[in-house]
């Protein structure tokens, strides 16, 4: 089986994490300020906080952004549930707005329509590896004074307007699971540019505990005193985790470069179907290829997408679907009111869509393969 994702884990990752075993800290030590240092001078961001998962980032940056009861943070339906879940956990409501058909991201001007005085946020995701509109995202939101928050968990290695990803939003979040462009397991990340939203983030990832004596209500208590300031969680990473991202973020280069690689091959290979829609890349941005997504003729297809994807998985492929819009969870269904037809494109483009391999460690007979049992199950199915 060739899984859709796979992280690549060599004799480097190895010996950095048995180096942190048989040191004195495995965690809360000096492992992790060295990664999230790495990262953010990686992306050109001046701070850097690690979680222990993009969820708890996602978490944690809503948290610092003030988002509370009776908010709103306007996000796009078509992510992981974590992309609106974390508005949730801080008593707000996800509001959604439709997609861009060709980025699959964001679409600015129907999130325009969204802002209400109850707006707090924006949460555009760059999907699959392609950027979102964020200079357009961040002129609506400083019109409105609202909050950007990118999730970038797809997009590490990205490029926007000659930039990489990760030092233009208020906060952008990554991801490091193993189907992600580096991992350390599971672990996320914020980056930011804002001191006072490094100290919320920190502060948050432990309890909501301050040590600094410049921080303390009584400094002079003892070396042994620290204080609650506010409600937090533990979403500590570990040196362990951290060590494995350090070794991974040294060959990230080498990781985007192969993603692209295979994907200019898919485009080659796949152009020549017809009706089978690629993935695209904005004018002044490169994708780093989190996923690759064919969007099919379903109309064209004997079964439509449901016998495309179980062919494929005959043939040994891991397909999968990326995403089920979040609006159509019975989740927010229950709670918020949404419902299908809500959001067309991104409900349209959901009907279509199927993942297919992707990633670095695939050879190319792996590639080969790939190209050979997508093109053989088009031509059987089209009518």
């Amino acid at each position: 089986m060739i899984p859709y994702g796979f992280q690549w884990i060599d004799k480097e990752e190895i010996d950095a994490v048995v180096g942190v075993l048989r040191s004195d800290r495995i965690t809360q030590g000096p492992c992790i300020e060295e990664f999230e240092r790495a990262v953010a001078e990686y992306t050109q961001a001046l701070h850097a906080v690690a979680f222990s998962s993009g969820t708890a980032a996602l978490h944690a940056a809503c948290a610092a952004a003030g988002v509370g009861t009776g908010d709103e943070a306007i996000t796009s339906p078509l992510s992981f549930i974590a992309s609106a879940n974390c508005a949730v956990y801080m008593g707000a409501r996800p509001v959604f707005a439709d997609i861009e058909p060709a980025s699959l991201t964001l679409d600015w001007r129907k999130a325009a329509k969204k802002v209400t005085p109850r707006t707090k946020a924006v949460i555009p995701v760059d999907f699959g590896g392609q950027p979102c509109a964020l200079d357009e995202i961040t002129a609506l939101a400083r019109q409105h004074g609202l909050v950007v928050i990118e999730d970038a968990a797809h997009a590490l290695g990205a490029e926007y307007k000659g930039r990489l990803v990760g030092s233009r939003a208020d906060m952008t979040i990554l991801s490091f699971h193993p189907v992600k462009h580096i991992t350390t397991g599971e672990g996320g990340m914020v980056l930011t540019n804002d001191a006072a939203l490094h100290e919320k983030l920190a502060r948050f990832r432990t309890h909501g505990i301050a040590r600094e004596p410049s921080k303390l209500t009584r400094p002079d208590e003892g070396a042994w005193y620290y204080e609650m300031q506010e409600l937090g969680y533990n979403y500590r990473i570990t040196d362990i985790q951290c060590a494995l991202g350090l070794a991974q973020l040294k060959k990230l280069d080498l990781f985007v470069k192969r993603r692209r690689e295979i994907a200019g091959q898919y485009a080659l290979a796949f152009s020549s179907l017809p009706g089978l829609r690629l993935p695209q890349e904005s004018a002044g941005t490169r994708s780093s290829y989190h996923l690759y997504v064919l969007q099919l003729p379903i109309d064209r297809l004997k079964g439509g997408r449901r016998a495309f994807f179980d062919a494929l998985v005959e043939w040994k492929l891991g397909v999968n679907v990326h995403y089920i819009p979040i609006h159509l969870q019975p989740y927010y269904q229950r709670r918020f009111g949404y419902r299908r037809g809500d959001f067309p494109l991104a409900e349209g483009y959901y009907d279509r869509a199927i993942t297919i391999p992707l990633y670095p460690k695939m050879t190319d007979e792996d590639v080969r393969y790939v190209i050979a049992s997508v093109s053989d199950v088009f031509r059987q199915l089209w009518t």
